[in-house]
């Protein structure tokens, strides 16, 4: 009996035929090349200035430390403890105001004393002037006498005796005036005296209470209450407000260009603030170890500012010519600085060694050279090769 042949599997020839028209398919897809559509943007339109020489000051820098113009060291000058302290460091006060109090027990007493030897020579003043009444009524009555008794010893009335006994009353009375007025201006001179000495005693008795001198701020303190304040010793430090300078030292070689009344401008790093000084006060005296002489500087009010800034002060000595391009021309990326040219309708990166800024200008060291146009501001999307259409 013979095998019956073998049946294939419905739909197999159509899945082949499908299968090998899919390969050529993608075959064909993979050799026909894309076509691709070049575009080209519309150049950017920016403005670009030429670059060209310009005079720049030259400048000497010297460093310095902001000091206030006006201070004080507070001390005492009596000795005695302290009993209290009404301020503390940083604080503002008042001229007049009350900073320190002292033990003033031994300046009362010796206030009082001086009052009452004052009040005893006073007291004896009555006593004085009627002494000088009582010689006064007597020298009256002493001179009414000697006229009488002189005109009746014209007339050989009265003996010579008689005479000269009233002359001698005319004589003591008129030296117990004398000396009854000089007892009345001793005392008085020694009451002047005896209020000089309660004034004295009074003005020590308000050494005890330590005000300041001016308005301003407490910048160090140094005393406590129970301390003993000691003649000389400092107490507090005192600073006014609103009125500081820049004491820079200077080297000596600069000792003709600098003068007084000379503009300078103040750098103050730690406020990130540029000042106008003026030379207000130079020291001639020059210091042999830094050979360098001191040059104080007025500043402007300025709230923030504080007695001991570090400073720079920037003096101009000289013109020279540089190439300076505006600060919004370069662009920084890390440690690299650069500025876009127009050239050749493209915007072109050149790196640049910046110098000195004055204003919104920049010193440009190398990188450019004069007639260079440089684009400013730059865009922030324009980049190194991207067409550009300048303007001026």
């Amino acid at each position: 009996m013979k095998p019956l042949p073998a049946h294939r599997a419905p739909g197999r020839g159509s899945a082949e035929i499908l299968l090998a028209l899919a390969t050529l398919f993608l075959i064909g897809c993979g050799k026909a090349p894309e076509r691709q559509i070049e575009t080209k943007s519309a150049p950017v339109a920016v403005k670009a200035i030429a670059v060209s020489p310009a005079e720049w000051p030259v400048t000497y820098e010297a460093t310095g430390t902001v000091r206030a113009r006006t201070a004080a060291v507070i001390s005492s000058k009596v000795m005695g403890y302290v009993r209290e302290v009404t301020v503390r460091a940083g604080d503002r006060v008042r001229q007049g105001q009350l900073l320190v109090r002292l033990d003033a027990r031994d300046l009362e007493a010796a206030w009082r004393q001086a009052q009452a030897a004052l009040n005893e020579a006073r007291s004896a003043v009555p006593e004085a002037d009627n002494a000088v009444a009582a010689a006064r009524a007597s020298l009256d009555l002493a001179q009414v006498t000697h006229r009488r008794l002189e005109d009746l010893f014209q007339k050989k009335s009265v003996s010579n005796q008689e005479f000269d006994e009233a002359s001698a009353k005319l004589k003591l009375a008129q030296a117990n005036l004398a000396m009854a007025e000089a007892r009345r201006k001793q005392l008085a001179a020694k009451i002047e005296q005896a209020q000089e000495a309660v004034n004295a005693a009074d003005i020590m008795r308000g050494y005890a209470e330590i005000a300041a001198p001016f308005a301003g701020a407490v910048t160090d303190k140094a005393v406590e209450p129970g301390s003993l304040a000691v003649p000389g010793q400092p107490l507090l430090t005192l600073e006014r407000e609103g009125a500081f300078r820049l004491e820079a030292a200077v080297e000596e070689s600069r000792l003709g260009a600098i003068r007084l009344g000379q503009a300078a401008t103040i750098r103050l790093e730690a406020l990130d603030r540029t000042l106008d000084g003026r030379v207000s006060e130079i020291v001639p005296a020059v210091d042999a170890a830094a050979r360098s002489f001191l040059v104080k500087i007025d500043l402007p009010p300025l709230e923030q500012l504080r007695s001991g800034v570090f400073g720079r002060a920037l003096f101009a000595v000289g013109r020279r010519k540089v190439l300076a391009v505006p600060q919004a021309a370069v662009v920084e990326r890390g440690q690299l600085v650069s500025v876009l040219v127009a050239e050749e309708g493209q915007a072109r990166a050149r790196l640049v060694t910046l110098g000195e800024r004055s204003g919104d200008q920049v010193e440009v060291l190398s990188g450019l050279n004069a007639g260079d146009r440089v684009i400013v501001p730059v865009p922030a999307a324009l980049a190194n090769g991207a067409r550009v259409e300048a303007r001026p």
